[in-house]
Formats: C-alpha cells, structure tokens, sequence
C-alpha cells in the first residue's frame, strides 16, 4: 500500500489514496501506522476517496484509532495533494467531511505546486446541544467550569467538531503540562462527545498564540479547527474583530483565521508533502 506522508503547520498524517488503495480496517491502520517508534508516525491516517455530493470525501482517523469529523490542517493537504498528483485541474475544490463540505481555494508557487490553502471553514456553531456541551445557556461563553479541582473560563465552540477554548496569561502557556491535564479537559462529563481544548494567549487583537489538546490523539503541533475556534472565542471574548485576520502561533507554525459577521470562518495555512512510501505487509 502507497502512502504520502504531509502536514499543515506541523499536525502530521499519513495520507492514503483510496482512489488506487483499499482501506479495510481504517481504526486498526491508524493505531498501527501512527506510532512513531514502531510505525510510520504521525497523529492518524487521512484517507483521500471519492465522493458523490463533492470532488473528493475526506475520512480521518486519529492515532487512538477513533475517527473525526474534520481536520483543519487535514483538508488543506488534501488540497496540496489531489492537485499536485493530478486528480484535479481545479484550484477551487471542494471536500466531503463528516462536519460538511468544505471548499478549498489553492494557492501555487512558479512551479505550480500548492504551497498554501484558504479553506472556507463554514459558519462556526455555539449552541450548546450542537457543540455538544452540557449546558442550558444559549451560548456558553466565558463561563467558570472546574477541572480537577482548578476553575477555569471557557468558551465552547464547534467547527464541526467540538472545541473548549481558555485563555490564559501572557507568558504562561509553553509552561503548561498538558500531558497532565489534556485528558481530563477531553474526559470532563459536560462533554458527551469529548473535546478539543485549546490553550490561549492574547497577544494583540490581531495575534494570538495557543497550544492544543486534541481528542484521541494528545497535544498536537496544531489543529486548525481548534484555531478557527479560538479565534472565534477571541472574537465573542472582545479579544479580536469580526472581518479581521488573526495570526495564530502554533508550536508547529502560523495559521491566518478570519470570522466573518455572519459566522463564517475562514483559515488559510501552508501544506507541506514530507515524504512518499510503501508498506508490503
């Protein structure tokens, strides 16, 4: 089986073309192939297929075999791959998720390879029962919620998957031990289908700096679902502007993130092709 190793501001996945490979047992791959000392590494498997509604489906798996429903970063090398591999002619393409279809606009450098991706990330969710929270507030934003014994301001938001964003002092967020606490932010009862948590500082209104815990998967490089969350929670916190790009920080790179006043969010990314392979068995 061929496969393409990528990333978006380091969130790395092996990417699989189920348009010449088949895929039985996605859950079982993902588990095998993400570990980094006895597989290929990466935070799960993306698998590339075709689609009925959309030019291509997305299916993504994270490394504890779970599936998502969306992949920020995910979607952009989908866009990187399926054009520079010739699955496609079109620099506008659009894309199957499990959290809707999402269209990609492709950016090409001279050699007419896609070097960045501007996805319209659809309008941003914050009812709670659609996030889903465990709230009877029409929107939970900064609101206190205990975590192991310590309180902290959260606001909820879903880009399709659902997001706890907390923002936190300037200076603070590189010394928090996420590995410690990530999973009871994931496990907290208020969230049915556990959730993303992101950490944030708020550098200016345009600039924001954030690390990630990702469900099923642990502390991420980046996710750019948890960013356009974040952003989005900057915005309804007073901490940005609607119709503003925002530069977020990640530990594996920059993400650009603009909320629209409509509700609609749009990020734009690199997408880096690290390496091709083949597994025989």
């Amino acid at each position: 089986m061929k496969f393409t190793k990528m990333h978006g501001a380091g969130n790395d996945y092996i990417y699989i073309n189920c348009f010449q490979e088949n895929v039985e047992n996605p859950e079982e791959l993902s588990i095998k192939l993400s570990d980094r000392h006895f597989g290929i590494g990466g935070d799960g498997i993306i698998l590339i297929m075709p689609s009925k509604v959309a030019d291509f489906k997305m299916r993504m798996f994270n490394n504890d075999g779970s599936e998502g429903k969306m992949c920020g970063n995910g979607t952009r090398c989908i866009g990187k791959y399926v054009y520079d591999n010739h699955l496609t002619d079109k620099k506008v393409v659009t894309l199957e998720t499990l959290g809707g279809i999402k269209t990609l606009r492709l950016s090409t450098n001279q050699n007419d390879k896609v070097v960045s991706v501007t996805v319209n990330m659809g309008k941003a969710i914050l009812k709670p029962s659609e996030i889903p929270v465990k709230s009877s507030l029409d929107t939970f934003i900064n609101q206190p919620v205990s975590v192991n014994g310590i309180t902290y301001n959260m606001t909820c938001v879903s880009m399709g998957n659902p997001h706890a964003v907390i923002f936190m002092p300037r200076d603070t967020i590189d010394t928090l031990d996420l590995e410690k606490i990530g999973k009871y932010f994931e496990n907290h009862e208020i969230f049915p289908d556990k959730v993303n948590t992101e950490f944030v500082e708020v550098w200016n209104s345009n600039t924001l700096k954030m690390r990630v815990w990702e469900r099923g998967t642990g502390e991420t490089l980046a996710c750019g679902t948890g960013t356009c969350a974040t952003v989005v929670a900057s915005v309804l916190n007073g901490y940005c502007n609607y119709n503003e790009e925002v530069l977020v920080h990640l530990r594996g790179g920059d993400i650009t993130i603009k909320y629209q006043k409509d509700g609609t969010v749009f990020m734009t990314g690199n997408a880096i092709k690290v390496f091709d392979g083949e597994i025989n068995s």
